[in-house]
């Protein structure tokens, strides 16, 4: 891997570490204060409103400036969430803000990796880059848990300033002030990404224009004939899995009757087993063999329908971990094939940006569809049940699809395939 690639790591361990932490210090916030459970479950749909907003605006940004630059932007953007979180601004807007930020990064940091480096190389560093990330998830809801728990939160409180009030008076605050700090360093890592031999794509100057520009981007990815089965997959994977890091708590509070803090261990324990599959994904896959993983995601969608029978911690850990692996194997070469079909298509930045529209729209509706029934009263058990059969039937669907395209496509799709296998190195 290239000398840049190492810091481009180290930038998003970072950022993403104090996103899980801060979500779980959100959660605490909102509880903390009295506020209903349904706005704690609306935490994550908030999270994705500006990926869905902001996505025919943030791929064409990305395109047009140095991506270590706007990844910089971003991270100041979550410092900005983070402080109107405390001082005032209802945690639900200031965690939006946050994924405002977060909508901005993500083209940049995944749309360098394919300017960076060569198509034979990509499932390896989006196992790299994706293990990582899910290892800042791992110690990202542990340090979150920790930080609002009972052994960490006095020492924080304890931190007093002279000659000048904080008004931070509870443990979330005081977890959220100590996160602050953490985008801080990834901004500093922001600055030394080296920028790339890529040309710059200039933006269109009126919103009507990127507007149409993303849209024929959308449809063009939608289109292709393996694009369209990657894009699908993956858009169902986060779409469940943003859900499931909150549904995981909730869980957890029903069967085992566990607190923020222990919850959150069990939301790391699912992220250790994603890290593993992701790993084995990178070094097992190339990028032609892709779409063999589909049949994993209708296993996990019935090992989610599993967790309703659990009961004792010592069976649902490793249970998450097997979960959490089938997802890490299923998502990096799906994820793979499509950033290589779409830099193809389209600029990188922009097919990253049409990616996470669909995921994030994806997660927006069932964040949204969750918050609801919670909102009129769906126990834990009840979304549970709902997600694994959503899970599950909808995987069996791309599968048939992507039959289909194989007999009715035979040509094109072997084609596609051949460009995947012969990439250069």
């Amino acid at each position: 891997m290239k000398k840049g690639f190492y810091t481009i790591m180290s930038a998003q361990f970072f950022s993403s570490l104090a996103d899980n932490a801060l979500f779980v210090a959100a959660v605490e916030l909102l509880r903390t204060s009295g506020q209903p459970e349904w706005q704690r479950a609306a935490l994550v749909p908030m999270f994705a409103l500006f990926y869905v907003v902001l996505a025919p605006f943030v791929g064409a940004f990305a395109d047009a400036v140095p991506k270590g630059k706007v990844m910089f932007i971003s991270n100041t953007i979550k410092v900005v969430g983070c402080l109107m979180m405390l001082f005032g601004s209802h945690p639900l807007v200031a965690f939006a803000v946050v994924g405002l930020g977060a909508a901005a990064y993500s083209p940049a940091k995944y749309g360098i990796l394919t300017e960076l480096l060569p198509p034979s190389q990509l499932v390896k560093a989006n196992g790299w880059i994706e293990g990582l990330t899910i290892g800042s998830i791992i110690l990202g809801v542990l340090l979150g848990g920790q930080l609002v728990g009972r052994a960490v939160a006095p020492a924080l409180l304890a931190i007093d300033l002279p000659l000048f009030d904080t008004g931070i008076d509870t443990a979330p605050e005081a977890a959220i002030a100590a996160l602050t700090s953490l985008y801080v360093v990834a901004a500093v890592f922001n600055l030394y990404i080296p920028r790339t031999e890529a040309p710059l794509q200039p933006a269109a100057h009126s919103i009507v224009a990127l507007v149409r520009d993303f849209s024929a981007c959308n449809a063009r990815l939608w289109n292709d004939k393996l694009g369209q089965i990657s894009l699908a997959t993956t858009t169902l994977f986060w779409g469940v899995s943003g859900n499931l890091r909150y549904i995981v708590l909730a869980w957890a509070a029903a069967a085992l009757g566990y607190g923020t803090t222990q919850a959150s261990s069990l939301v790391g324990v699912v992220a250790i087993g994603t890290a593993v599959g992701a790993v084995l994904a990178s070094v097992r896959m190339r990028l032609d063999q892709a779409t063999l993983v589909i049949p994993l995601g209708i296993a996990m969608g019935v090992l989610v329908i599993g967790m309703n029978f659990i009961s004792n911690v010592w069976v649902a850990a490793p249970f998450l971990v097997l979960l959490g692996g089938l997802g890490g194997f299923l998502v990096v070469p799906m994820n793979a094939l499509l950033q290589h079909r779409g830099h193809n298509l389209m600029g990188a930045g922009r097919s990253i940006a049409v990616q996470n529209f669909n995921e994030q729209a994806c997660i927006l509706g069932l964040g949204a569809f969750y918050t609801g029934m919670t909102r009129f009263g769906l126990s834990a058990f009840g979304a549970i049940t709902i997600f694994g059969v959503v899970v599950a039937g909808s995987m069996w669907l791309i599968q048939r699809w992507h039959r289909n395209n194989c007999v009715r496509h035979k040509d094109e799709v072997d084609h596609l395939i051949a460009l995947a296998r012969s990439d250069p190195q």
